[in-house]
């Protein structure tokens, strides 16, 4: 079994948090993934801690732990909190399943194994994430463990409206289940 991923890599700035995540193994509710593709937020336009409120106070607060989201009402989606001297989080966006294939396969509703994480909302779906997650350690009920990726690109974050321009979305190169190119 690969090293668990202690709390302190998250206490590093975000930027430098997101990238090292391509490649980590994510494992929650019977299944697992290996993360290819992540978007990074600070206090950015785009972020929820632009401005601090109750929802986005974890980010403020925390590093190494679970931030989920529910979003546009029906979908969820996972962060891990970042940063011990700042504000941030990463937002996972795509994973490409490795265990417990046939309970994705259940949760989606769908055989086609590249669709079944290919995007925060069904990568929530898929695991069985939502907001009961929120708050935990990471460690705790969302297991992280080191991996490697192979070469990692790096462009604008999608599905935004602000900080478009912004470099902050990174993936593995060539991998079939990232979620989309912009």
């Amino acid at each position: 079994m690969p090293k668990a991923v202690a709390t302190e890599f998250f206490a590093e700035p975000t930027l430098d948090v997101a990238p090292r995540l391509i490649g980590m193994v994510i494992e929650a509710n019977g299944v697992s993934g290996r993360i290819v593709e992540v978007e990074a937020y600070t206090n950015d336009a785009a972020s929820h801690a632009f401005r601090r409120t109750a929802r986005s106070a974890i980010m403020f607060d925390t590093y190494g732990h679970v931030y989920v989201y529910f979003i546009y009402g029906t979908n969820y989606c996972l962060n891990f909190t970042t940063e011990c001297h700042h504000v941030g989080a990463v937002l996972i966006r795509a994973v490409e399943p490795l265990s417990g294939i046939s309970l994705m396969q259940e949760r989606r509703g769908l055989e086609n194994v590249r669709l079944l994480c290919n995007g925060p909302g069904k990568l929530c779906k898929a695991f069985g994430i939502d907001l009961a997650f929120t708050g935990s350690a990471v460690g705790d009920e969302i297991r992280l463990y080191h991996g490697r990726a192979k070469a990692i690109a790096t462009g604008p974050r999608i599905g935004i409206t602000k900080a478009m321009d912004l470099p902050w979305r990174f993936w593995e190169e060539g991998n079939l289940f990232v979620s989309r190119k912009r």
